[in-house]
């Protein structure tokens, strides 16, 4: 797909501005440190961008494609997973970015899953800390990774 190719590229490059257009507005994001979704277009970019400060050496190690079923309404779309390393402190990580598309080939849902364990808990901290310096969240502790 098209968008999976763009936002690849987009990424791999650190251009927030070249991934705006390839989400909808209410895009959900599925982090693998906080039980609910980010929403909407705007606190992804925040996050993609606390996100790409955060990791060091990250690159894509694949692409497939297939379709699978959205969480928030079961609909079975078109989708992308975008196999990944990179390290963060010093923890190697392993991961893979799950886009799904809308009918127009937006990403309408991205979920991200790494492991291991450890190198979830380093990147929860960091990507925290990112967010709550770029104001993009609050530091209550319902916020926290694992919440």
């Amino acid at each position: 797909m098209e968008t999976a190719a763009r936002f690849r590229a987009a990424i791999e490059a650190h251009d927030l501005a070249a991934l705006e257009d390839l989400f909808t507005e209410d895009v959900r994001f599925y982090s693998p440190v906080k039980f609910t979704p980010f929403e909407g277009r705007p606190m992804l970019l925040g996050l993609l961008d606390v996100l790409l400060r955060t990791f060091e050496d990250f690159r894509y190690v694949g692409h497939f494609e297939g379709t699978s079923e959205t969480a928030a309404g079961g609909e079975e779309t078109p989708s992308a997973i975008l196999p990944f390393r990179a390290t963060v402190h010093g923890k190697q990580i392993h991961g893979i970015d799950l886009l799904q598309f809308d009918e127009a080939g937006r990403i309408e849902e991205f979920t991200v899953m790494v492991r291991p364990k450890s190198a979830v808990h380093a990147l929860g901290e960091a990507v925290f800390a990112g967010l709550v310096a770029a104001g993009l969240v609050t530091d209550p502790a319902g916020d926290r990774p694992g919440s």
